[in-house]
């Protein structure tokens, strides 16, 4: 009996499409899975720490490192002008520098790096350096950069219908402005990087990267060398959620470069406090809307700006504030609306991609106002909600995509009757009216999350699959294993198109050396686009076989098929092994490349119409929670999800994505407070000050189903993606929150929730609704 991997379980050994495990579940678990920090040191291994800027904005008048390269251990010592090549490594426009010259823009920011012997000499030795700087005004807030006008890219726009009339008309008005803070991404494994030199002046990079086609280009500019020189390499991170698609670059790039330099083998990892100081978050948001609305709820026309707070260069920002645009109108029908999006330059660390990519920031927003409405109109929220629901009578979004799929009446309906909805509405109110001292909040909030990217040239995706002549295969694409089971998706797949044990697959470590040019694994489409490119490289392998089989068998194509481990004729039945064994000795190719790109999407900027999505990704959840009055401490004791994922590659997976993107996305709005200090310098800094959600917050009841409906486009067996959309799930909890502060006036009054709504925040909205109740006794008893 062939002995199975240990990657995949002997009762997973025949499964090719089903809830399996992880393919490096075991080894996780274990200890045995390798991480760029696992790899072997090479006896002359040299370690990389940075010299930092301690003001927010400035020129750098003096550097002092005579200190600094005669501490105990140090190799070397660079600065801005000792880098070979470019010492620009921005992912799309330019400005963000591997070293300041001249002028510094953010406190941490790199001005000086060592190499040195080992990481605590090199953290040791950058302490000494003698740096004076000229400080100058820094701008600090997205409020700021709008007043001045201060943008790191162009301002955008999109619109449809008439929406000053729609507004001027609208028997209900609701104008308001609200901040979203941004997140720390705070993966396990923090930023990374291993260069090691390779003859002919290459380099060979191992990086904890979401975009290892990225690492190579960039690491090839700061060398000065062609990309052929520079491979890059990714086995698996310890997550990433978009902070390892730009950020990882420059570390590889600066243990490049001092691997070049010394030609020795060079380790940048960076310590967890200047990861949170250097690195770039979710952006900081402030939005204002000015909604008009019907007497049943129905919004008539909306104008929304929405300023994300971008940090001291563009980074992705285009691409997350234009995301954020697309997603203003979240799952409902505006009528009309002129959305802007304003790239606010700040003297802070550049902000980046986040799991959602700027979705998150205009959809909570849009969440809040439909609360707000629903407070104003006595109404349920939730029936405010149904009535601005996309649907065939209306269509069509801002941008001028038109909605297909009307996936979400059905599910929202199915998902009111699941979780009790109208019964639960009753109990709450009860329990309000009859408890002084505690509160309970109760909302349902759809999600509609476009997939694709929206620079349509990143919708490509490359595969390697290669049948030996065991039996066995290897599979390789463009996509990055960051614990999201993408490896194990792509693994099913080949299994399913070939019909094979998916024991027999063995996926390997994205190289850039093995499919090039490869987009990021972002936006939700990493299965979609790899997935499909592996899919097309099994099909011409299978086309090449029963060709084969057809003339060396003499039976018709037609009567051929491949499952079960063996090749299906008219008559018998050979096994997979036999059948390649005879397909190698007759010539046939056992091995192909794939390619996919997604159709039918396309942008313009110029008139902001266009499909920047190939379909949408939809979910419900209903959030209940208990607030306590006098603190402003909560509890959230029951969630809710129906979760549309088209036809499952793998339902634990999806599943398990939708639990960890919903928790996230929680702690994104409950305890997660990004916070800077009056001089641009990060206060959240470590795990002490930033808090992420713990096993204690997970609610008690925490249902989660799939909704059965498969995807009408031609996605991968019909599935749908699943890694960002369930993150805007926890909307529900926010306005779960809002609901309960609400209560507290009997809804007549809407307070302010900031967001996160931290304990001190709900207790800030509470005494505001309680000073309302304060202020409306008083009016009444001076009327009387």
């Amino acid at each position: 009996m062939r002995k199975l991997p240990k990657s995949w379980p002997a009762d997973q050994a025949t499964t090719s499409k089903a809830a399996i495990a992880h393919e490096s579940a075991q080894k996780q678990v274990t200890g045995e899975a390798v991480y760029v920090d696992d790899i072997p040191e090479w006896p002359n291994q040299l370690h990389v720490a940075t010299g930092q800027s301690t003001i927010a904005h400035g020129n750098i008048l003096r550097i002092d490192l005579s200190a600094v390269r005669s501490a105990p251990g140090v190799v070397d010592v660079i600065v801005q002008q000792d880098i070979p090549g470019d010492p620009d490594i921005s992912p799309v426009f330019t400005g963000d520098l591997l070293l300041a010259g001249e002028q510094v823009n953010y406190i941490g920011q790199p001005i000086f790096a060592v190499a040195a012997t080992s990481f605590r000499a090199a953290q040791q030795a950058v302490a000494l350096a003698e740096i004076e700087l000229e400080p100058l005004q820094p701008r600090l807030t997205a409020e700021d950069a709008l007043a001045h006008e201060d943008f790191v890219l162009a301002t955008h726009s999109i619109a449809m219908g008439d929406v000053g009339a729609a507004l001027a008309n609208a028997p209900n008005r609701l104008q308001k402005s609200m901040l979203i803070r941004g997140q720390e991404h705070f993966y396990l494994e923090g930023q990374i990087s291993l260069a090691v030199p390779q003859e002919d002046g290459g380099m060979h990079v191992f990086s904890s990267s979401q975009h290892p086609s990225e690492v190579q280009k960039l690491v090839a500019h700061v060398l000065g060398v062609p990309l052929n020189l520079v491979t890059a390499e990714v086995r698996r991170m310890g997550g990433g959620f978009g902070g390892k698609e730009s950020q990882s670059a420059a570390l590889a790039c600066m243990a490049a470069v001092f691997a070049a330099r010394n030609q020795r083998p060079v380790k940048y990892r960076m310590p967890r406090k200047d990861d949170m100081v250097q690195t770039g978050k979710r952006h900081d948001f402030w939005n204002q809307y000015d909604v008009g609305f019907s007497e049943d709820g129905r919004i008539l026309g909306a104008r929304m700006i929405l300023a994300g707070k971008c940090g001291c260069t563009a980074d992705l920002s285009d691409g997350i504030v234009d995301r954020a645009m697309f997603h203003a109108d979240n799952a409902y029908s505006l009528n009309a609306a002129e959305i802007t999006g304003y790239r606010c330059r700040t003297n802070t660390v550049s902000n980046t991609a986040f799991r959602g990519f700027g979705g998150p920031k205009s959809m909570v927003t849009t969440e809040a106002t439909i609360e707000t409405i629903a407070h104003r109109l006595g109404l349920d929220a939730l029936d405010v909600r149904k009535r601005n629901l996309y649907c065939a009578e209306q269509d069509e979004t801002p941008y001028g995509q038109k909605v297909e799929q009307h996936v979400l009446p059905e599910l929202i309906e199915q998902l009111e009757s699941q979780s009790d909805y109208r019964a639960r509405r009753q109990a709450v109110k009860q329990f309000n009216e009859s408890s002084r001292w505690q509160k309970k909040g109760l909302a349902l909030t759809p999600v509609k999350f476009g997939i694709s990217f929206t620079s349509k040239h990143l919708n490509q995706a490359g595969a390697l699959v290669h049948i030996f002549l065991d039996g066995s295969v290897m599979v390789n694409h463009g996509g990055t294993e960051m614990g999201q089971g993408l490896f194990t998706k792509v693994a099913q797949i080949v299994a399913r198109g070939l019909g094979i044990s998916v024991s027999r697959i063995r996926p390997s470590a994205t190289r850039t050396d093995k499919v090039p040019n490869t987009a990021p694994t972002a936006a939700s489409a990493g299965t979609d686009m790899n997935g499909m490119a592996a899919l097309d490289a099994v099909n011409k392998i299978k086309s090449a076989l029963f060709e084969f089989a057809s003339e060396h068998y003499r039976v018709p194509v037609a009567d051929i098929s491949l499952k079960d481990d063996c090749l299906w004729l008219k008559d018998r039945t050979i096994p997979f092994e036999e059948l390649v064994k005879i397909a190698y000795m007759n010539r046939i190719p056992l091995w192909s490349s794939g390619f996919y790109k997604t159709p039918k999407i396309g942008y313009d900027r110029s008139t902001g119409k266009g499909r920047p999505f190939y379909y949408f990704s939809n979910g419900a959840a209903v959030s209940e929670v208990v607030v306590d009055m006098l603190t402003g401490e909560y509890k959230v004791i029951r969630v809710d999800i129906l979760h549309d994922v088209g036809h499952s590659l793998n339902p634990a997976i999806d599943i398990g994505q939708i639990e960890g993107g919903f928790i996230q996305g929680m702690g994104w709005l409950t305890t997660e407070e990004l916070l800077w200090d009056e001089h641009g310098r990060i206060i959240s800094n470590s795990p002490a000050n930033y808090k992420i959600p713990t096993a204690h917050d997970v609610p008690e009841i925490f249902n989660v189903a799939l909704y059965d409906r498969p995807n009408t486009e031609e996605t991968v067996y019909h599935s749908k993606a699943v890694g960002e959309p369930p993150l805007m799930l926890a909307i529900s909890v926010w306005c779960a929150l809002l609901d309960a502060c609400a209560s507290v006036s009997e809804y007549a009054f809407t307070p302010d929730l900031n967001a996160p709504a931290t304990p001190e925040q709900v207790l800030n909205a509470i005494q505001a609704a309680q000073a309302y109740n304060a202020e409306q006794s008083a009016n009444t008893e001076e009327s009387c």
